[in-house]
């Protein structure tokens, strides 16, 4: 009977945890960029002292994210950019190091560093400063353009280049929302080097690549299956009691 104990309960541990996923895409529905998570099961055998053959669990199987692109939103602002194809913006950890994100809603801070989201954009140099006041534009190759507060168009300048990256191999999700490269032999992230070729779309925004309708049938099919998994638990217990009370008759 301990069997079926330890799918059910396993099973319905990772039910949870895939339900805390779907929960998590279906906030960012809207979010510029978003990535949506993927979550899978996997049954493996019962580990540790005692174990048997016959005993199986389900573990959780996460084979990261989904990088599909998201539809384009056209919003007019100049500091919206798309990016093109798989090109991705490197911006400044709360660590220091180097990461990557789709999403492209610049803003400038009161100290003129351009950032997303608060985090710096990195240029060629690191993070760029723009001047302040500047009537800012941003050109297909991820050059930040500006004319200065009360001078003539003919004053437009190049304040900055947006460092723009496309990965041959698929990015991994840090805690922080963040992608960055996997680590190398030596357990090091090192950090990619800029496209020339990757192009941004300015003027637009990629939205997230979740989908509300499958991301709510997917949570009501979660909480369906752990439902399914919790009555099997109960069904267990009371096939147990009806054997023990059998097998306590005396005759």
């Amino acid at each position: 009977m301990d069997r079926i104990l330890y799918t059910a309960m396993s099973g319905a541990k990772q039910s949870m945890e895939q339900q805390a996923v779907v929960s998590h895409n279906l906030s960012n529905v809207s979010t510029a960029g978003f990535r949506a998570q993927l979550h899978a099961m996997r049954a493996v055998p019962v580990q540790g002292e005692g174990a048997l053959p016959t005993r199986v669990s389900v573990a959780a199987t996460t084979p990261g994210s989904d990088f599909s692109a998201g539809p384009i939103n056209h919003t007019g602002r100049p500091m919206d950019v798309a990016l093109e194809g798989d090109a991705w913006i490197a911006v400044q950890a709360d660590d220091g190091t180097e990461a990557y994100t789709r999403r492209g809603d610049l803003q400038v801070d009161g100290d003129g560093l351009v950032t997303l989201v608060g985090r710096p954009v990195i240029g060629d140099g690191g993070p760029i400063v723009v001047q302040l006041g500047a009537s800012l534009s941003v050109g297909a190759d991820g050059t930040l353009s500006g004319i200065g507060e009360g001078e003539n168009p003919e004053a437009l300048v190049d304040m900055g280049r947006i460092k723009l990256v496309t990965p041959e191999q698929a990015l991994q999700r840090g805690d922080d929302g963040l992608f960055r490269p996997a680590p190398n032999a030596e357990g090091d992230v090192v950090a990619l080097p800029a496209d020339e070729n990757a192009r941004v779309a300015s003027g637009a925004l990629e939205g997230s690549n979740v989908s509300a309708i499958e991301a709510m049938v997917s949570m009501i099919d979660v909480a369906r299956r752990y439902e399914m998994q919790m009555k099997v638990i109960s069904t267990a217990d009371e096939n147990a009691q009806r054997a023990n009370n059998l097998l306590s008759i005396q005759g």
